[in-house]
């Protein structure tokens, strides 16, 4: 179903009645407000009064997101200390970005010079991006918000969204566990204009802690938009899956993943891939563990070898043996411990295994002469030498039968 997000100038929360931890307070707080200025800063107002001075005020705050352990954050408002207080604390969002539709839950505590205390009730903030007029769809675990583009548009993301699922369910029997929240800007300019020092190349994000996706996608470039979507939310969904205390995935399988689910290789990545078999340039699969190349040319090659590394251990191997991977790193196995128990290869023996299946057709295609194992040559010789014999033989029986007659 589709219905429309009405967008606020301005997100006021206003607490009338305070939840009174001392019952013989004199502290009443006068207003609370939060002031959402997307995506640079959150304000968080406060006044108190008493009939003492006030001494101590301070901001507590929780984002929700995946988490093993409950963080709560604290800001502390400059003010001097009087009966009567009126201060901010501004969350600078330079130094903590969030992803639009975080929800933050918050509290005030104040504290009176004569030892009295008052803590407000709990609050949520949604930090909305409130400069666009959203729309949402929803089917299944995936939730689109959009706000240019008509519904054909949206309910094509939405099906490349669906079948990539599938695919991926099929390829490694993952679904998603919890509601993903996918954030369609109608530009690059426009998300970027979402996000803090973003990079001048960046086209979409996956922010796995909190199940949720921001991308720049226009209704005129849907081809590009649905594959850089399944590559994002595949990122998604196999973090759910093997989020934990204690793993993590080696990048090219976190990667390889991705852009496997994506469909068939581009001629690009594939090219990119063959001129590196050539020239013997093929970066290690260990060294693809961590961070890729950050020059251009370095991440495409890691990128197409991730996807080359994926799909050989899925033909070679199949779908369990995926799935029992993702389980032993979600369990806070080691990247050779977590291979030798399913494959029964380490890293560098995965290394030569793939390149031995990679290296073999690029060689065959990129060489300039027709090539032949050489038992065959062999085979192809000796037939060559038959034929030339038998062809001699005739011509000399055939001679002989002449000079008879």
């Amino acid at each position: 179903m589709i219905k429309r997000l009405i967008p606020i100038a301005l997100l006021v929360l206003l607490l009338v009645i305070p939840s009174i931890v001392s019952a013989d307070t004199d502290i009443v707080i006068l207003d609370e407000t939060v002031e959402l200025d997307f995506p640079q800063r959150i304000i968080f107002n406060l006044e108190a009064n008493s009939d003492v001075d006030i001494v101590d005020a301070r901001l507590h705050y929780q984002v929700i997101k995946r988490n093993y352990a409950q963080v709560v954050g604290e800001g502390w408002p400059d003010f001097t200390p009087a009966e009567n207080i009126k201060t901010s604390w501004v969350w600078d969002m330079r130094k903590s970005s969030l992803p639009p539709g975080v929800t933050i839950v918050y509290w005030w505590t104040v504290e009176s010079a004569d030892g009295k205390y008052v803590q407000t009730v709990p609050l949520e903030l949604n930090y909305n991006d409130l400069r666009y007029n959203w729309q949402s769809l929803t089917e299944g675990q995936i939730i689109l918000y959009w706000y240019e583009g008509d519904n054909s548009f949206v309910q094509e993301l939405m099906e490349a969204c669906q079948r990539g699922v599938l695919r991926l369910n099929r390829e490694i029997g993952t679904l998603p566990e919890k509601l993903i929240k996918i954030y369609i800007y109608a530009s690059a300019n426009d998300l970027r204009g979402a996000m803090i020092y973003p990079q001048e190349w960046t086209g979409g994000a996956a922010f796995t802690e909190f199940d949720t996706i921001v991308i720049g996608i226009s209704p005129d470039n849907v081809n590009w938009g649905t594959e850089a979507l399944v590559h994002e939310l595949t990122h998604l969904v196999v973090y759910q899956a093997v989020f934990s205390p204690y793993g993590k995935l080696p990048t090219w399988l976190d990667e390889g993943l991705a852009m496997y689910n994506e469909g068939a290789l581009s001629a690009s990545f594939q090219s990119r891939l063959n001129d590196a078999v050539v020239a013997d340039e093929l970066i290690s699969v260990r060294s693809l563990c961590s961070s890729f190349p950050a020059d251009p040319a370095g991440a495409y090659l890691a990128y197409a070898e991730s996807y080359s590394i994926v799909e050989y251990l899925l033909t070679n191997y199949g779908q369990d043996k995926m799935l029992n991977l993702l389980t032993l790193f979600k369990k806070g196995s080691t990247y050779d411990e977590a291979l030798e128990q399913v494959y029964g290869f380490t890293l560098e023996e995965l290394d030569t295994h793939w390149r031995q299946v990679l290296i073999e057709p690029v060689v065959v295609k990129q060489s300039s002469k027709p090539w032949m194992h050489p038992g065959l040559i062999a085979i192809v010789s000796a037939l060559a030498t038959s034929l030339a014999l038998a062809a001699a033989l005739a011509l000399e029986e055939k001679d002989w039968r002449r000079i008879c007659a």
